[in-house]
């Protein structure tokens, strides 16, 4: 496989970034530059300036004399994470309840219409690529540059986690929920409403995470 030499290191980062999220780069494992040099066809200045993007994105740490790594998040990054995602996100659904037209909540519908398909069909993969949309168009409705950086940059990290969320017993039935009443919100243009239901949802998600790394330890030390 080569790659085009158009920026390069993005293509580079692009890549191993999507490998981080699909679980083939697990959390912790080992970056093998040379590996990856000699599989992608490219020298080792562009694959290291992707490895400094990942780092400056917390998708990876680097150690002096050893390498990168894929970061392992923490309970504690969960902790200190999901409160600054809620205040955010909240922001975005206040905005988009006061910008949303008729034509974004048609297309809002469609998508929350996608969502209660792959809830009740189980598909947890496919319910989060929907939920994900989601929040990106309502992050696009809000219009404000600066919070749709920050979120962006914290989503990278909560990608490595979130997913999980959705198979604790009875989370994807409740996530639809919270999803129903941020979009009621929206829809009614009820700007605090909005707000609130999407910190809710927030702050749920990392309840559901709390309690799955809960039953997981439990099991293991059982």
């Amino acid at each position: 496989m080569r790659l085009v030499p158009n920026s390069l290191h993005d293509e580079v980062a692009a890549k191993l970034r999507d490998r981080i999220f699909a679980g083939a780069l697990v959390p912790g494992s080992f970056i093998d530059e040379s590996a990856l040099c000699a599989e992608l066809s490219i020298s080792r200045t562009p694959l290291r300036e992707a490895l400094k993007v990942l780092t400056a994105e917390g998708l990876l740490r680097h150690e002096p004399r050893r390498g990168c790594f894929v970061s392992q998040i923490t309970e504690q990054d969960l902790d200190e994470i999901f409160p600054v995602i809620a205040l955010l996100e909240g922001r975005c659904a206040f905005e988009a309840a006061r910008n949303a037209t008729d034509a974004d909540l048609a297309a809002l519908e469609q998508l929350h219409d996608r969502l209660q398909r792959n809830a009740k069909g189980k598909r947890i993969t496919e319910y989060y690529e929907t939920n994900f949309a989601i929040h990106e168009a309502i992050i696009l409705l809000a219009n404000n540059r600066w919070l749709a950086q920050v979120i962006g940059d914290l989503r990278k990290i909560v990608k490595l986690a979130r997913l999980q969320q959705l198979h604790a017993p009875g989370r994807l039935e409740q996530s639809l929920s919270e999803h129903m009443a941020v979009y009621a919100a929206l829809k009614a243009h009820d700007a605090e409403g909005a707000e609130a239901a999407m910190r809710t949802h927030l702050t749920r998600q990392r309840v559901a995470l709390r309690e799955l790394a809960r039953n997981q330890k439990s099991r293991i030390t059982a």
